[in-house]
């Protein structure tokens, strides 16, 4: 059998001591389906002493991880760090430079510095791989850039956040309100201290400008990436929505769009009503999800763990597999001269169905004014709920669900509310996923 594949592992969090013990469980099973052996011959984390579970004893333990690319006895990098930028981004850029291929799990990082990374690769002739930056344990990336490469994608979308979609689906499961169940979820781990980058949909976003790249030829883009995230979600927002016979989800949406007379790219994360009928109404809980419609496949759905040690660790291990086989590849499916630069979609002629969930004062006059917005709009209502009062001169619930019509339409009928004294909120608008 041939030499065996030698590893760099910086980081030794939950992921890290994953990746060193699938290596050491399946090592015959590896061994067998990458041609030669995977061996892990030096780590390099924080904390020297710290207990992780695994024994590390026969690692080499480097002090300054940015150095271990340089290292006569690695031939492949793991980054496990995360961060956009600082230690990580600097040990991608040693690697490259270095000659050594590099696999990551940090989705913040290639969002951010993907096409530097890349084209470093390319030049250097060595792989970036990334499987576990998007969607866990979940082979997408590679469904998208192998399994159904002869495809023309029409679109990519779907769950990518497991923190958002448990604290969703308990909500819809307990009839709890946000600000509950988020704490819940603090005390179970399934959400940081500080929550913001997956309840503000950065983290979603970060995945999605990935997919994007990877399904559209496309030069990633995450400032392109419209956002909104969940924090504004009610109870009574998942009541509404069950009794409409829909579900709420933070979905990640990319398509082909507009921009004048060329050719542009649609990217947007924000909550959706999902039918009950449709695949992603059924994914509960931390799990992901992602759809992918092609021209000759139809609907493929991937779906499994999103983050967690073994389903992450899988796809690292997957990706070294791939690199002791020698299967390099571009990165982004293209080389990088050749992704297109696509400009963001123009989304005021983009079609579809909203609920507008709008918390207003209690009394005479409101409703007239909340529609007569939407006549002079051009805002066709399909259906509209009152909520039932508290008391005389409290806060109610209207929502409403808009016939199918322009986008600009209903943030025109927003612009024209705007400031009005019977507003107590800002409106709430959730777009409905459409098959």
């Amino acid at each position: 059998m041939a030499e065996p594949l030698r590893i760099a592992l910086a980081g030794l969090g939950t992921v890290g001591a994953g990746v060193i013990r699938l290596i050491e469980a399946n090592a015959a099973l590896i061994a067998r389906r990458a041609g030669r052996p995977i061996q892990v011959t030096v780590v390099s984390a924080r904390d020297r002493n710290k207990d992780r579970g695994v024994d590390l004893s026969a690692f080499a333990w480097e002090d300054d991880m940015v150095i271990l690319g340089e290292r006569a006895d690695v031939d492949v990098v793991v980054e496990m760090v995360g961060g956009s930028d600082g230690p990580a981004l600097a040990l991608a850029r040693t690697t490259f430079e270095a000659g050594k291929s590099l696999v990551t799990a940090n989705k913040a990082m290639i969002a951010h510095h993907g096409l530097e990374l890349a084209t470093k690769a390319e030049a250097a002739k060595v792989a970036l791989k990334f499987e576990a930056a998007v969607a866990g344990g979940i082979p997408v990336i590679k469904g998208l850039r192998e399994g159904a490469a002869a495809n023309e994608f029409q679109r990519v979308y779907g769950i990518l956040n497991g923190t958002c979609n448990y604290i969703l689906s308990t909500m819809e499961d307990t009839g709890r309100d946000f600000g509950n169940v988020l704490t819940e979820a603090q005390a179970k781990g399934y959400a940081e201290a500080d929550p913001a980058f997956d309840i503000e949909g950065t983290d979603a976003a970060h995945k999605l400008s990935i997919l994007a790249a990877i399904a559209f030829g496309a030069k990633i883009d995450f400032t392109a990436v419209a956002t909104t995230g969940i924090t504004r979600i009610r109870a009574a927002d998942i009541a509404q929505a069950d009794a409409l016979g829909y579900v709420i989800r933070l979905i990640g949406m990319a398509e082909p769009g507009r921009n004048g007379d060329g050719p542009a790219l649609f990217q947007r994360v924000h909550p959706h009503l999902v039918p009950v009928d449709h695949p992603l109404a059924h994914v509960d809980g931390a799990t992901n999800a992602v759809v992918a419609e092609g021209n000759f496949s139809g609907r493929l759905l991937f779906q499994g763990a999103g983050a967690g040690d073994g389903p992450t660790a899988s796809a690292v291990v997957a990706d070294l597999i791939d690199i002791a086989r020698g299967e390099i590849g571009a990165p982004f499916s293209v080389p990088v001269s050749e992704l297109e630069a696509l400009v963001p979609a123009e989304t005021g002629h983009r079609a579809g169905r909203s609920y507008i969930r709008f918390m207003v004062t209690d009394r005479p006059g409101v409703l007239a004014e909340l529609t007569a917005a939407m006549r002079d709009a051009g805002v066709s209502i399909e259906s509209l709920i009152q909520k039932g009062r508290t008391e005389e001169g409290g806060e109610v619930m209207v929502a409403m669900v808009t016939h199918e019509g322009p986008e600009s339409s209903v943030s025109e009928a927003l612009r024209l509310l705007d400031g009005s004294p019977s507003l107590t909120e800002a409106p709430l608008v959730l777009h409905i996923l459409e098959d």
